[in-house]
């Protein structure tokens, strides 16, 4: 019976061959119409790489706004199934895109934006640039009806789908792009709710933001939930980040205690990090800091770049500190500079 319905709402016509151009938005509608009544998901691929995409700015997926919503939620689930054993995995991409801005821009876009989402990035396809800002505001949207992080979430599930972390994490870093930071923390928190576990780029993409706005205090309470509470390991990237947020915030007795933290609780941290913070001691004249610095690095193996080196033991020199510079330079000369 429902079958019978959904046939009804669908404009019947005769597939148009992927190997014939379409001339019209009109006549590309009718094919991917076509395909979705009769089922046929899997050529929509083609008929969309068959057109020119400039016929593609009126979305070929529309017609799917005169179903009703449940109906069109098994359809569009139809279509994502269909595209997964498709190979390569990247040629639904156009379709993923299409069908993404298609649904965030419907009077309904949630959840099922976020399982076109999950599939687009399983597949490995980049979702279109301004799906970030339409995620956004369609998120801000539903979570006014006073729905929590993980109610949200969870709605994937009704339709068949699970929330994992890639989807999540895509959605951190979109909020996170329109300055919805506090929203993007709320998400952090709400996915262990909704059975999605955070990993380290959960963490990474706020962290990165909050670097950039150089909110130093929400970094360092950040960085530490990630090491301490949820046992996650920094990628060098966004240790390099943090600790350049302090530098420039001229936080270095910060940035020392940072990296003394993260190494204490079992951190690799990389040659750029302490570079960033030995150059930092000395752009602020903390010559006896750097020092220190200098010799927990050279412990490790990292020899610090000629300049570094040379204001380090000239700055240690104008202190009067000879007896740490002469350690200095002893240690240089072991690791032969």
């Amino acid at each position: 019976m429902a079958t019978a319905k959904l046939r009804q709402c669908l404009t019947h016509v005769h597939l148009s061959a992927p190997a014939r151009t379409l001339s019209s938005s009109a006549a590309l509608e009718e094919s991917v119409s076509a395909a979705v009544g009769s089922k046929r998901y899997e050529r929509i691929p083609d008929i969309l790489a068959a057109s020119d995409q400039s016929l593609q700015k009126n979305n070929p997926f529309s017609f799917l706004s005169t179903i009703p919503e449940n109906a069109r939620i098994r359809v569009v689930h139809g279509i994502l199934q269909s595209f997964i054993p498709l190979r390569p995995r990247s040629r639904p991409s156009r379709a993923y895109s299409l069908l993404l801005s298609y649904t965030l821009q419907s009077s309904n876009p949630l959840p099922i934006s976020l399982a076109i989402l999950q599939r687009t990035l399983r597949s490995g396809c980049v979702p279109p640039p301004q799906s970030r800002l339409l995620l956004s505001n369609a998120w801000i949207k539903r979570r006014k009806d006073l729905l929590s992080v993980a109610d949200i979430l969870s709605e994937m599930k009704l339709i068949g789908y699970n929330p994992d972390s890639g989807t999540c994490n895509y959605l951190i870093s979109s909020l996170c792009k329109v300055d919805q930071l506090k929203e993007a923390v709320n998400v952090l928190h709400g996915m262990g709710q909704a059975g999605c576990v955070p990993d380290s780029d959960s963490y990474g993409s706020l962290i990165a933001e909050l670097c950039e706005l150089r909110m130093i205090d929400e970094v360092a309470e950040k960085v530490r939930e990630m090491v301490v509470t949820a046992g996650l390991n920094p990628r060098q990237d966004i240790l390099v980040k943090v600790l350049a947020a302090m530098r420039a915030n001229k936080e270095i007795w910060r940035a020392v205690k940072m990296v003394e933290a993260l190494e204490a609780e079992g951190v690799f941290l990389g040659f750029e990090c302490f570079e960033l913070v030995l150059e930092g001691c000395i752009e602020c004249k903390q010559f006896v800091l750097a020092g220190k610095v200098v010799m927990d690095m050279t412990k490790k193996g990292f020899l610090p770049y000629i300049k570094v080196r040379q204001k380090l033991v000239e700055g240690l020199a104008g202190i009067g500190e000879w007896e740490l510079g002469n350690a200095v330079r002893k240690r240089f000369a072991e690791l032969k500079s």
